[in-house]
């Protein structure tokens, strides 16, 4: 194969290269938003809105910028993981009244992964003054909050999409450094239509991968 190489990346030689592929997607769409918006001053606080793909990034990359991490999720059951694999300082379940209203003005910095339907407002009420709430997920429904939201307390709501290769290769040689990769499940070609499935249940942890070499065998 013969690239341009304006659009190639090196990988660090101590990362896998089957974790790292979703690095390139995953990886680069909340390293932007964190750099971009200057979300990465150690002692900071984050709040990391759901624990996919995504979200699992956000939270490894937090850590590594020693910022201390919230997961927020409507799923009790992924606390254990997200503290004890993945390192998050503290868990909101965001169906519970009581966990966010303790958590109200916490916050310096929120950034949203989730791409399923749900309130932003409350999610606003966890900001402190000048916090800044970054979306990333993709809901079919519009966003909406009530002006005083984001008036009363100067705070701040953005989006981002994803990184250029300038860009794409500085979250790389981060990843390195600080030995970061994607949690992933190793699948066949022949067993993508079951990952599909799984995905549409989102029972994945947290990236699929198909194993080229594996699945095409030539003599």
């Amino acid at each position: 194969m013969v690239c341009n190489e304006s659009f190639v990346v090196k990988v660090p030689e101590n990362l896998p290269l089957d974790a790292t592929a979703p690095l390139l997607c995953a990886g680069i769409t909340v390293y932007s938003p964190m750099k971009y918006f200057q979300m990465t001053e150690p002692g900071k606080s984050l709040g990391v809105v759901g624990l996919g793909g995504l979200g699992h990034m956000a939270v490894k990359f937090g850590k590594a910028f020693g910022l201390q991490v919230t997961v927020i999720s409507t799923s009790p059951s992924k606390e254990k993981e997200a503290r004890e694999v993945l390192g998050a300082d503290h868990f909101v379940i965001s169906k519970d009244e009581k966990q966010m209203q303790a958590a109200v003005k916490s916050l310096d910095f929120i950034i949203d992964t989730v791409s399923a339907n749900h309130p932003v407002e409350p999610l606003l009420s966890l900001l402190k003054v000048n916090g800044k709430l970054v979306i990333v997920g993709l809901p079919e429904k519009p966003v909406q909050f009530a002006a005083p939201a984001v008036v009363m307390g100067r705070r701040f709501v953005g989006g981002s999409l994803i990184g250029g290769v300038k860009e794409t290769q500085e979250m790389l040689d981060f990843c390195g450094e600080h030995n970061i990769s994607c949690m992933i499940e190793n699948i066949s070609m022949e067993y993508v239509n079951t990952a599909m499935e799984r995905l549409a249940k989102g029972d994945v942890k947290y990236r699929f991968v198909i194993d080229a070499a594996q699945s095409f065998k030539f003599e």
